[in-house]
């Protein structure tokens, strides 16, 4: 029991880093799409400047989640890969048409038709992959996947993830993630009007986020019980809402008063809980109401190597991520103070 719970833990882990690094990554390719006037140009620049070093490099978090399933926790990787083909496919394949789109746009011809053109793909990409991805992690907290007696799914390849539910996961996620970049994005710039157009977009997705946070948790009741109860019903649940609360008013305030340091580090912080309170209200489900992490797990034997493999992968591997933000990323924060 021990090992199940920590490579959970690892997991948990991971999907926070993907969000606050990968999500912002697909949120500046949401204002790449929503780029407008004048300066159009310019502010895609920007997101390509900021995402440019370090994009390819998020998804080594993902990557991580998905090994960690299928190696320690088979029946969950089967039954999500079966249960999810379709919303998992899309995802694919806008994560390779975002990234390729991305490549082709900085180095083919930069023809205003030809640069138009990659950047639409690399946009809608940046909307797709997001989106299905909340879908996905919808569907496996509704409660519509069931297995049979034998263990296969029992729902087809519909029927789990096209409902409201699901759906408005799907763009509660796009939301925060678009949050999330804006506000990441007001630091990779000196420019005082690229600076109040990437606050602007913050300040306007934040009432977006907060009405599709109450809209999941309100059709949470019919679909996800489980997941509404424990956000709802659970000791730390007052205390958990109480602090996001707090953590978004310092949020708001910090970015109407430009205090962009300050509304980066806090965004970080509250993104993370919202990530981390969803896995606590999951828990033990990894796709409700039929497979929890203890009766998917592998056999103790393979979950003990896989859990000190990954913590010595971690130990090599975090000193040099943080190495990358710093050599890539120290540059434009300070430009931008």
């Amino acid at each position: 029991m021990i090992w199940e719970l920590y490579i959970a833990g690892i997991m948990l882990a991971a999907i926070v880093a993907y969000a606050l690094l990968g999500g912002a990554d697909f949120g500046g390719g949401i204002w790449d799409l929503f780029a407008t006037g004048p300066r159009a140009r310019d502010q895609r620049q920007v997101i390509a400047k900021a995402i440019g070093p370090i994009w390819e490099a998020n998804h080594v978090w993902l990557i991580a989640v998905i090994v960690l399933l299928f190696s320690c926790f088979p029946l969950a990787y089967a039954t999500i890969s079966n249960a999810l083909h379709i919303p998992l496919s899309l995802m694919l394949l806008g994560i390779v048409l975002r990234g390729s789109a991305f490549v082709f746009r900085s180095y083919d011809t930069q023809r205003t038709a030809v640069f138009e053109g990659w950047s639409r793909v690399f946009a809608v990409a940046s909307v797709l992959a997001p989106f299905m991805l909340g879908v996905s992690l919808g569907a496996a907290s509704s409660g519509r996947i069931r297995l049979d007696a034998t263990g296969q799914v029992a729902t087809g390849f519909v029927h789990g993830w096209w409902a409201p539910f699901p759906l408005a996961v799907g763009a509660f996620v796009l939301a925060v993630f678009a949050f999330l970049a804006a506000v990441y994005l007001t630091l990779e710039t000196d420019d005082p009007d690229l600076q109040d157009g990437f606050r602007a977009r913050a300040l306007g997705t934040a009432p977006v986020v907060t009405a599709l946070a109450w809209l999941v948790f309100w059709l949470a009741g019919d679909d996800a019980v489980h997941l509404r109860e424990g956000l709802w019903g659970s000791w730390w649940s007052w205390p958990f809402q109480a602090v996001t609360a707090a953590l978004g008013g310092v949020l708001l305030w910090a970015l109407w008063t430009r205090r962009y340091r300050i509304a980066r580090a806090v965004a970080m912080v509250q993104v993370g809980a919202l990530v981390c309170g969803y896995g606590a209200a999951q828990f033990p489900y990894i796709v409700a109401p039929d497979v929890t992490f203890y009766n998917a797990a592998a056999p103790d034997a393979v979950l003990e190597v896989v859990a000190f493999g990954m913590t010595g992968g971690l130990a090599l591997l975090l000193p040099v991520y943080a190495w990358m933000l710093r050599v890539f990323k120290r540059g434009t924060a300070e430009a931008a103070d």
